[in-house]
């Protein structure tokens, strides 16, 4: 018994730890995670011998004529993108009170994908290439590409894996210079790539376009668009990810990359991880000093995670031939509720400082927002009754995303034995007790 357990201990799951000041150490009830992951077990077998799932299909709820068409959007979204880029190189080096470093790391990749899982892609309206790349090439006279569509998803993965090293591995990616000098670079690679090949390679080459339109899948809202026509539906959660087609390699390879990015950046923090590479997680020498390891370390996780996940697709193959592309689409569901689960207090936390900038850019008592002066206070982390509450979030979040995985598998699966689910579904139970696990573990650095 005590082997199973760590077995399933040392499958990859989303990492749920949060982005804590460093003098912070959170150490969460023990108990929590064995009731969640009881729990867990307990309605993966009631989901997993139910006759009847949930009804999942799109509805109509209105239809509106869309006002401004993306590129109009677009090209907005590309001036505030080059007002950020001022900013950073030229604003206030500390990241709390710089835009540069708080829209990009607090709306763009948190608050931005949270709304997204609940209201759809809300990226492709706001998408900074889209209208440069129209533009350029109507004005060069461009049709057709180059080739870059052969690839696949494979430019996305490279794109996020080096945004995840440069997230967790890299010395400075809060400094707003070093910050807005990634981003400028990056845009230029995309941008030159994008007008070479056309706008829709965005849609798979670039990896904040993919990672968004992944995880809107699961939303239970979202728009269609056809012309000028809107169309706003609604269903059950991950009613979209039964209308993709099944997921290619590239685009497994970038779903995997995805969880283990996640899955890392909370493994990293732990007292197990510092333990395991000789720091002393009360006394971090600093980032410097742990890149090798830490690089290997996200190259380890990548490469365990999808070695689980194919693993178990193929076992679930050969006991009762079922589809692994399809099946694969259930995961969008643990990467979008992980998302949401690992970033849950940094939105608390650096939400207010956004928030607070965004209401006096430029620190002399202004109210752009109409919001009076504010301190920004993390007294609620010290408070018990909130750090329950939010513990509690981050709990029902995983829950949540695991009981959705089983679902999608289910339908996705469709006719294929029950036995062909046993792997896949054994796999998702892991990633849940992993995650909980990981949430519960003292935090540092």
């Amino acid at each position: 018994m005590r082997g199973l357990v760590a077995i399933i201990l040392l499958l990859p799951g989303a990492a749920l730890a949060c982005a804590l000041p460093p003098s912070v150490v959170m150490t969460l009830p023990t108990g929590y995670y064995m009731a969640g992951a009881a729990a867990t077990v307990a309605l993966t077998a009631l989901l997993g011998s139910a006759k009847a799932l949930p009804e999942m299909r799109g509805h109509r709820i209105w239809t509106r004529q869309v006002l401004l068409p993306v590129t109009v959007t677009s090209y907005a979204s590309f001036l505030g993108f080059l007002a950020l880029l001022l900013i950073g190189f030229f604003g206030s080096r500390d990241p709390m009170h710089n835009l540069m470093t708080l829209v990009f790391w607090t709306v763009i990749w948190v608050a931005l994908p949270l709304a997204s899982m609940l209201f759809g892609n809300l990226w492709r309206p706001i998408n900074p290439w889209t209208a440069p790349v129209r533009i350029t090439r109507t004005l060069l006279g461009r049709q057709g590409g180059v080739g870059l569509s052969r690839l696949g998803h494979l430019p996305a993965v490279a794109g996020y894996l080096g945004f995840g090293w440069f997230q967790i591995v890299s010395l400075s990616p809060d400094d707003p210079a070093v910050l807005a000098g990634a981003a400028l670079v990056y845009w230029l690679v995309i941008f030159g790539l994008a007008v070479a090949e056309g706008e829709d390679w965005l849609e798979q080459g670039e990896f904040l376009t993919v990672y968004f339109g992944f995880v809107a899948k699961i939303a239970p809202f979202w728009l269609q668009v056809s012309g000028r026509r809107a169309d706003l539906m609604a269903g059950f959660p991950g009613t979209q990810v039964l209308a993709m087609p099944p997921l290619g390699r590239s685009a497994t390879a970038f779903v995997t990359l995805a969880l283990a990015v996640l899955t890392f950046d909370g493994l990293r923090e732990t007292f197990w991880w510092m333990g395991l590479i000789g720091v002393n997680p009360l006394e971090f020498p600093g980032r410097s000093a742990v890149m090798g390891i830490n690089t290997l370390g996200l190259l380890a996780t990548w490469a365990l995670t999808a070695a689980t996940i194919l693993g178990a697709l193929a076992l679930g193959r050969r006991l009762g031939g079922a589809s692994p592309g399809p099946v694969m689409l259930s995961f969008l569901a643990i990467a979008a509720g992980y998302h949401g689960a690992h970033y849950l207090v940094t939105l608390l936390t650096s939400g207010q400082f956004t928030l607070a900038a965004l209401n006096d850019p430029f620190f002399r008592g202004d109210a752009l927002l109409g919001l009076s002066a504010f301190y920004v206070s993390f007294g609620f982390m010290t408070d018990a009754a909130s750090m329950t509450l939010i513990w509690n979030a981050q709990f029902a979040a995983i829950l949540g995303a695991h009981l959705l995985a089983v679902i999608l598998g289910l339908r996705l699966a469709g006719s294929a034995p029950r036995a062909a689910h046993l792997p896949v579904t054994a796999l998702m139970v892991g990633y849940t007790v992993l995650g909980l696990w990981l949430l519960s573990s003292p935090t540092g650095a």
